[in-house]
């Protein structure tokens, strides 16, 4: 199996299957506090918040790869102040593209968890503060268990679709061979190469098979937690 694949493209294949995974754990705490503020109907700002969070999902990846070029490129005002004073570059980096599939996959996670939390009924949680339960107390033993299919069933969606992000992976990234080619860039790159077309359908081929089996995956101990 090992020499169905070139070397360059076994480094695109574990590339991505990294990244994928550093843009869930970037992404996944930050999700899980967004969909606690959005659970709560009188926060100020809610609306607004909600926007932002789902804005990626509407928003061209391109565009969202510029975004991040601005703001987090070395001219950038966090870009710049990061370099500066922690010697932390993101743009053009593999830690850049995992900062882009974790905006993009952002979204997905928050649906995901929201949707869970929605269906915590809330009298148990009230009835455990009646008991004295503090609210760190309740998020965790009542709270955090009951939204886990949410949040698991989320974070293998935001994987599975982090490993096939493009647009704002070449935008904010680039397309640097065994340093930003992640898989979908691979196949990019071996289209524009002449009699790269087979190199184009294996690498296809294990992208398909990987969003498949994550989707499956995801299902699975979704339905394993509800359970």
């Amino acid at each position: 199996m090992i020499d169905l694949f070139t070397h360059e493209e076994w480094q695109a294949i574990r590339l991505s299957l990294v990244v994928a995974a550093y843009a869930v754990a970037m992404g996944l705490p930050v999700a899980i506090i967004v969909s606690m503020l959005l659970r709560w109907p009188k926060m100020p700002g809610r609306t607004v918040l909600n926007i932002v969070a789902h804005l990626p999902l509407v928003l061209p990846p391109v565009v969202v790869g510029w975004l991040l070029l601005v703001t987090f490129g070395i001219r950038g005002p966090v870009g710049s102040f990061l370099n500066e004073w922690f010697g932390i570059r993101l743009v053009f980096t593999a830690t850049g593209a995992a900062l882009a599939c974790a905006v993009m996959s952002f979204p997905l996670m928050v649906r995901a968890i929201k949707l869970s939390l929605d269906a915590v009924d809330s009298g148990l949680e009230d009835a455990a503060s009646t008991l004295g339960a503090k609210s760190l107390d309740r998020f965790f033993t009542i709270t955090l268990p009951l939204m886990a299919p949410g949040v698991v069933s989320g974070a293998i969606t935001a994987y599975a679709s982090s490993l096939g992000e493009f647009g704002a992976v070449i935008t904010f990234a680039s397309n640097v061979p065994g340093q930003t080619q992640t898989l979908p860039l691979a196949i990019f790159s071996a289209l524009q190469t002449p009699g790269g077309e087979e190199a184009a359908a294996r690498l296809s081929a294990v992208s398909v098979t990987l969003a498949v089996a994550g989707l499956l995956l995801g299902e699975w101990v979704g339905k394993r937690l509800r359970a």
